[in-house]
C-alpha cells in the first residue's frame, strides 16, 4: 500500500512542471497553517458572537475589532523586531503560545470576558501580530516567482478547507450545548490546536540570516521613493476597508437573521467551499496579465452584493452577498499578495527587508480597518438600520480604486 501511494505521489508531483514545485517546508507551512486556521475558524468566528450573546452590543463588538486592529500594528513592530534580531520561528512559536494562552484565560474567564473586553482584544492582537509577521515572512522564504501563485493558491485551499471543518464542528457543539456551555469546548477545542500547530512548527528550521539590523524606522524613505510600493500599501489599506468590517459583521448578520449558531456555522461550511474552489480555479487558470481585470471583476461582484442588502437585509440578501464576497476576496487576495511579494524583491538589499515590508503592509492594512469601523459606528446604531448596507456598499465601491493602484510588471518604479 505504502509503495502505491508514493507511485502516485510520483506521478502528481509529475504532472507539475519542475519549477512550480514545492519543497518540504513549503509543504510543511501549509499543513501547519492548516491546523492554525481549524482551531482559529472554530473559536475566531465564535467568539464574535460570545461577545454578542453577551453584551448583544454593536457597540462593543466594533469596538472590541479597533482594539485588536489599533494594537497589531504594535505587535507587528514587536514581532517584526523580534523576527529580525532571533528567526521568524521563534515569533511564530511565541505567536501560537500566545493564542494558547488567550484561548485558556477566555475559558477560565467565562463571562467576565464580556467586561475585560479591551484586555482580551490586546492579547489577541499581539498573539495574531506575531503569528502572522513570521508566517507571512514564511510564506515569502519558502516560495518564488515561478511557484509562488501555485504555493498561494494551495495555501489558501488549505486555509479554507480547515475553515469548513472548524465552523461545522464549532456550530453542532454549541448547538447541542444549553447556555454558553458549547462556547467552552470549543474554545477548548482551538486551545488543543493550537498546541499541536506549535509542536510541528519544530519541523521548519531556523535561519541564520547576515542582515539583523532591523531597518523599519527608515522604511518611510522608500515609501516616498518607489512608486509601486507606495501604491501598493495605499492598495492594501483601501482593501482592508472592506475586509475589516467583513472579519465580524456576517456572523452577526447570519445569527441576527436566524438566530442559530449551529446553521451560521454551515452557512461557513458554504463559503469556505466556495473559496477552496476559486482558490483551485485560480492557482489553476489564474493569469498574472489579467490581474487588473480579475480586481475589477472583484470589485464589481461587491458591489452587486451590497446592494442586494441596501434592497433588502434578509437570510437570503445576506448569503448571496457572502457567496458573492467569498468567491472574489480570494481572487483579489492572491493578487495583492503576489504583487506585494514581487515589489518586495524590488526595494533594497533585494529581499532583505521582507520582514520591515510586511510589518508596513499590516499598517496600512490595519488603519484601513479602524477607518471602516469607525465609519460604522459612526452611522449605524444596530444591524438592521439602513446605514449599515451603506457603509459596505461604500467600502465596495472604494474596492475599485485597487484595480488603478496595482502596477503593471516590468513598468519602473522609482519616482
Amino acid at each position: 500500500m505504502r509503495i502505491e501511494m508514493g507511485r502516485v505521489m510520483q506521478q502528481i508531483r509529475g504532472a507539475v512542471p519542475s519549477e512550480k514545485r514545492l519543497s518540504k517546508e513549503a509543504v510543511t507551512s501549509i499543513v501547519l497553517h492548516g491546523f492554525f486556521q481549524f482551531g482559529a475558524s472554530m473559536s475566531s468566528v465564535f467568539l464574535t458572537l460570545y461577545l454578542w450573546r453577551l453584551t448583544h452590543s454593536l457597540l462593543v463588538s466594533g469596538m472590541f475589532n479597533i482594539v485588536v486592529f489599533l494594537f497589531t500594528p504594535v505587535g507587528f513592530a514587536l514581532a517584526g523586531w523580534f523576527a529580525k534580531r532571533k528567526d521568524r520561528m521563534v515569533a511564530y512559536r511565541i505567536g501560537i503560545v500566545g493564542f494558547v494562552f488567550f484561548y485558556l484565560l477566555v475559558i477560565l474567564s467565562g463571562a467576565a470576558v464580556a467586561k475585560y473586553y479591551v484586555l482580551f482584544a490586546v492579547i489577541n492582537a499581539l498573539a495574531s501580530s506575531f503569528y502572522w509577521t513570521a508566517y507571512l515572512t514564511l510564506m515569502y522564504e519558502v516560495s518564488n516567482e515561478q511557484n509562488r501563485m501555485r504555493y498561494l493558491s494551495l495555501n489558501m485551499i488549505a486555509f479554507t478547507l480547515a475553515g469548513l471543518a472548524g465552523p461545522a464542528l464549532a456550530g453542532l457543539i454549541i448547538s447541542r450545548m444549553d447556555g454558553l456551555k458549547g462556547y467552552m469546548i470549543v474554545f477548548a477545542f482551538a486551545f488543543v490546536m493550537f498546541l499541536l500547530t506549535t509542536i510541528g512548527s519544530l519541523r521548519i528550521k531556523t535561519l541564520q540570516s547576515h542582515h539583523r539590523a532591523y531597518y523599519l524606522h527608515l522604511m518611510f524613505l522608500p515609501f516616498r521613493k518607489n512608486r509601486n510600493w507606495r501604491w501598493s500599501l495605499i492598495a492594501y489599506y483601501i482593501y482592508a476597508m472592506l475586509q475589516g468590517l467583513m472579519m465580524f459583521l456576517p456572523n452577526l448578520l447570519l445569527y441576527q437573521a436566524t438566530p442559530r449558531e449551529d446553521l451560521v456555522g454551515y452557512l461557513g461550511v458554504l463559503f469556505s467551499g466556495l473559496a477552496v474552489l476559486t482558490g483551485y480555479g485560480f492557482g489553476k487558470w489564474g493569469k498574472l496579465r489579467f490581474s487588473k481585470r480579475y480586481l475589477a471583476l472583484a470589485a464589481t461582484g461587491y458591489i452587486v452584493g451590497a446592494s442586494l442588502l441596501l434592497w433588502k437585509l434578509d437570510i437570503v440578501t445576506i448569503v448571496i452577498y457572502m457567496v458573492l464576497y467569498s468567491s472574489f476576496n480570494v481572487i483579489q487576495g492572491n493578487i495583492l499578495t503576489n504583487h506585494y511579494y514581487r515589489i518586495i524583491g524590488e526595494l533594497p538589499l533585494k529581499g532583505a527587508l521582507r520582514i520591515e515590508s510586511i510589518v508596513m503592509r499590516e499598517l496600512f492594512v490595519n488603519v484601513g480597518r479602524i477607518t471602516a469601523i469607525l465609519v460604522l459606528l459612526a452611522t449605524a446604531s444596530n444591524l438592521t438600520g439602513p446605514m449599515l448596507p451603506l457603509v459596505l456598499l461604500a467600502a465596495a465601491m472604494f474596492q475599485f480604486v485597487v484595480v488603478f493602484l496595482v502596477g503593471e510588471r516590468g513598468k519602473g518604479g522609482e519616482k
